[in-house]
Formats: C-alpha cells, structure tokens, sequence
C-alpha cells in the first residue's frame, strides 16, 4: 500500500515535470520566432548605428566578436559605448541574427 502511494507521487511529479518542460521548451521557440532583426534594428540599433550600419560597426570583423559586441557591450574610442543586450533578454542566435541583418544593410547599394 505504501509503495503504491509512492509510486503515485513519483508518477504526478514526472508527469508535472514533463508537462513544464514542454511548455517552456515552446515558449522559447515561440519567441525565437517572434524575434524580427530588420524590426529590432530599426527600434534599437539605428539611432547609434545609422539606416545602413554605416556608423560604428566594423563588418571585417570575424562574426564572434560582432556577436560578443551585441551580447556584452563594448566601450567606443568616445561615447556613447555599445551596451550589452544579453541582460535585455537578447539571445545568441538573435544577436546573431543581428549581425547579419547589420552586415547585409551595410552591403546594400
């Protein structure tokens, strides 16, 4: 009887567990989705950075240290310095999305 009481609990809690993994694994990809480059430039980049990336951003540089650039921030020769965005909710793969929406602004002719 008292197995059987356990072996209860144990069953809900995994089903409980499982149940939660499965939603919070959706939500992410949910937002991963969601996550639109050209509309978060527009928003958050093009004030420093200008309509084509033009200002203050080197493409030559290898995309790892572009995406640390996004992720971690990085002081100018002068203000204002780049801040970090990963404390702001933005993920590697969006940063990296980032970079490439930056990279391909600023081949346009």
């Amino acid at each position: 009887m008292k197995t059987l009481k356990i072996m209860t609990v144990v069953a809900v809690l995994a089903t409980f567990f499982t149940a939660m993994m499965m939603v919070s694994t959706a939500s992410r990809a949910a937002t991963e989705e969601q996550f639109d480059a050209a509309a978060t430039y527009k928003t958050k980049c093009v004030a420093c950075h200008g309509q084509k990336a033009e200002k203050k951003f080197d493409s030559t540089l290898p995309d790892p240290q572009l995406i640390d650039a996004v992720m971690k921030g990085k002081k100018g020769e002068k203000p204002p310095n780049m801040p970090g965005y990963s404390e702001k909710g933005v993920t590697a793969e969006q940063a990296t999305a980032l970079v490439a929406q930056m990279k391909q602004l600023k081949s346009a002719p």
